[in-house]
């Protein structure tokens, strides 16, 4: 049965590895070293959902973005948005919600703030898919562990306030080539930092101390952690100033219901 599938999938990637140690992207994912038959293709599905989410998920994404753009390599990289261990915190309480979540309502918030779209089916096979490769990058991690310092990309900010102006230097200099001038991207390959098909104003990124560690610790991508904390932090602002989607708080969100016989 799919439960039974599933728990089975949970249990394999939290006893796979006994050390919660840094690991490079290498280990953390290896499609050679997943489990054989339908929890190593849910856990494979899931890494491409993720590298590819406007293409394979169109009917829950607004934004012309892939879940990578914001976990780098598909979130195996540290200070990048990484994934490895996020499968051991959950449940936990959610601030923005006021109650406590699973993993499966903080994938649902990701494509309602940053993708600007709409929750897929918590039982749908790209959700669980997802959840499968969150909790094979997790494998080791023990259940409640909090989040290392190397996974982390958060700093406190600079005192004095941001300078456009120079943050727009910065972005003409070092951002513009992936980006554009006027922040649309580039189809298929770079994402759009600000206009419509950009992230909306509730997504994560969309709080200048996220975009500000996020660009610190990974951008440009040619050259990443090239930018100090004061840089990272002006051209962040810079890029927060322009106007993006805003997000419809009162949508109603609907998944289609499922006969008894699933469960």
């Amino acid at each position: 049965m799919k439960q039974y599938a599933f728990a089975a999938l949970v249990a394999f990637a939290l006893a796979a590895c006994a050390s919660g140690a840094p690991r490079n992207d290498a280990t953390l994912y290896d499609p050679r070293a997943l489990p054989s038959g339908p929890v190593g293709k849910s856990i494979a599905r899931g890494h491409a959902l993720i590298t590819q989410t406007r293409w394979l998920m169109k009917a829950y994404v607004g934004a012309e973005l892939n879940c990578s753009d914001c976990h780098v390599a598909a979130g195996t990289q540290a200070r990048g948005g990484s994934f490895a261990g996020t499968y051991a915190r959950f449940p936990q309480w959610n601030g923005r919600a006021h109650r406590v979540i699973t993993l499966h309502d903080r994938i649902a918030e990701c494509f309602l703030y940053s993708m600007n779209g709409r929750v897929p089916a918590y039982d749908g096979k790209a959700m669980i898919a997802i959840v499968a490769y969150i909790a094979w990058l997790s494998r080791g991690t023990p259940v409640g562990a909090p989040q290392t310092a190397s996974d982390r990309y958060l700093e406190p900010l600079p005192t004095a306030s941001p300078n456009l102006g120079n943050g727009s230097r910065i972005y003409t200099a070092k951002c513009s080539t992936c980006h554009g001038a006027a922040g649309a991207g580039v189809a298929n390959v770079f994402p759009p930092l600000w206009g419509e098909k950009s992230f909306n104003n509730g997504a994560g990124m969309s709080h200048i101390e996220r975009m500000t560690g996020f660009v610190r610790y990974n951008m440009p991508q040619n050259a990443p952690g090239s930018l100090s904390l004061a840089q990272a932090y002006d051209v962040a602002a810079f890029v927060l100033s322009h106007p993006r989607p805003h997000f419809q708080k009162n949508v109603l969100q609907q998944t289609p219901p499922l006969r008894a016989k699933y469960f």
